[in-house]
């Protein structure tokens, strides 16, 4: 081997691993991206209540609640993505409120400003106190629908897990975090580095509620392909809207609000 060939090779081994020490650094700041807000010029058309949950280890979470009748009528629980803050969901909102269900959506620690920092433990946290704060104000976990969006789906999948909530829905969901970092960086050793796994599909075996998994097959984010392996995978009762059309955060058209309408309705 010359000298040239050799301190070629040791360049290019310098370089994998200072991107390596990159990654498992900054990872999170890959993960979580609570200050990019694409869909934040959307008018609210619905009442809502500004509420703050106090979790176990002493954050308060903002979050909107819209009540119609909480102890009558279901609560849809809305656990949002890896981006942007409460407004960016409010064309979603919108069209919620027009089912004959309460909502509530709460911001997790270091989205909305919220104090803390975003990790996989921590989401799980912020999503049990929000469920303890509905059930602090009675309502009954059967009474309860489970939303997730995106990263909020592996947030969903956690806290369902052995509960009787009424039902639960997958939007744009992953089987793991470690599957979709394998598809976006196949030259590094995921598993060694990542600290936030969400391991979604593991945890399906443990609902047994019903199910409605939403996909786009033309989704540049999540393949499409682990949104139909986790439906694959879940416990009947199941069902699917698998959209041609869309990409990531889907379109809230007539047919997707037709098929969340007719499962709200069944369950």
């Amino acid at each position: 081997m010359t000298k040239y060939l050799f301190n070629f090779i040791l360049i290019i081994i310098t370089i994998y691993f200072l991107i390596l020490a990159y990654t498992y650094f900054y990872q999170r700041n890959l993960l979580y991206h609570p200050s990019e807000n694409n869909y934040s010029d959307h008018k609210i058309n619905f009442n809502y209540e500004e509420i703050f949950i106090r979790t176990n280890d002493g954050y308060d979470l903002k979050g909107w609640f819209h009540e119609k009748d909480k102890i009558k009528k279901k609560t849809l629980v809305f656990f949002h993505g890896n981006a942007g803050d409460l407004n960016n969901r409010i064309y979603k909102l919108n069209e919620l409120k027009n089912f004959d269900i309460n909502i509530l959506i709460v911001a997790y620690r270091g989205f909305s400003g919220n104090k803390g920092k975003p990790t996989e433990q921590g989401l799980y946290e912020d999503a049990k106190s929000t469920l303890n704060w509905l059930k602090e104000h009675e309502v009954k976990e059967e009474q309860i629908i489970i939303y997730g969006e995106s990263l909020g789906t592996s947030v969903s999948v956690e806290v369902t897990q052995h509960k009787n909530f009424a039902g639960i829905v997958l939007e744009s969901p992953f089987t793991s975090m470690i599957d979709a970092g394998k598809f976006y960086y196949p030259y590094l050793p995921v598993s060694l580095l990542l600290k936030d796994k969400y391991e979604t599909l593991k945890k399906l075996k443990n609902i047994n509620i019903p199910i409605l998994v939403m996909h786009g097959k033309k989704d540049k984010i999540v393949p499409f392909h682990m949104g139909k392996k986790i439906y694959d995978s879940a416990n009947e009762p199941k069902f699917f809207y698998f959209s041609k059309e869309d990409d990531h955060m889907m379109d809230y058209n007539d047919d997707l609000l037709k098929s969340l309408s007719n499962f709200i309705e069944s369950i």
